[in-house]
């Protein structure tokens, strides 16, 4: 229950931006199976516990999964976020220098962009990693193509500093939970607090 409250903490900023899109989807879901749409299948708990047991879950160390859960709680948060500033960025950009807007990303970002695009190809047997440039970005770099563009932003975000901040400080939340990394109560307060006050100034 303890994890569950957390959860809630940090997802309740997001509510108030995604209901409309979830309710339409839902309006939209009704309408369809009113004509007869074929119903897919939930994911349930049997498809859980086949997962579970493809994992070989049963041979994991059960205090070091209890962690993981608790990360993985964090992990959607910061997830969600990371890609949200993604959407902002681009959007930010492109409203300005419409198809030309990669072009307005530091040199040093497009050339490793560059680079893990043409890695990803050499792989056709595993999914890219997305279909834009910007998705191929790491979080650091978001914080760097909007110093880069300030006169692009600052009518939303309006304080360049913050905005540094509150992404340094997520961005350090993040790697170590992508690493494998356990973060402290504390820590996860502050990252539903930057994640909120974010949200709140740029929409």
């Amino acid at each position: 229950m303890r994890y569950l409250s957390l959860f809630v903490i940090i997802w309740a900023n997001f509510m108030d931006h995604i209901y409309t899109f979830v309710y339409k989807g839902i309006l939209a879901d009704e309408s369809l199976d009113k004509v007869g749409r074929r119903k897919k299948n939930n994911f349930g708990k049997e498809q859980v516990e086949e997962i579970e047991n493809n994992l070989s879950f049963d041979l994991l160390d059960s205090d070091l999964m209890i962690e993981a859960e608790r990360m993985s709680i964090i992990y959607i948060a910061i997830h969600t976020f990371e890609n949200m500033v993604r959407v902002f960025v681009k959007n930010g950009l492109t409203e300005k220098f419409k198809e030309g807007w990669w072009d307005h990303v530091p040199e040093r970002i497009r050339k490793k962009v560059a680079s893990r695009i043409e890695d990803d190809s050499k792989f056709k047997w595993h999914g890219a990693r997305g279909g834009s440039e910007i998705e191929f970005c790491d979080f650091g770099d978001l914080s760097s193509i909007i110093v880069t563009n300030w006169d692009v932003f600052e009518a939303v975000l309006s304080d360049l500093e913050w905005s540094k901040s509150v992404l340094s400080v997520l961005e350090r939340s993040r790697n170590i939970v992508m690493h494998g990394g356990v973060l402290a109560r504390q820590d996860i307060e502050r990252i539903g607090g930057n994640i909120g006050d974010w949200i709140r100034q740029a929409g």
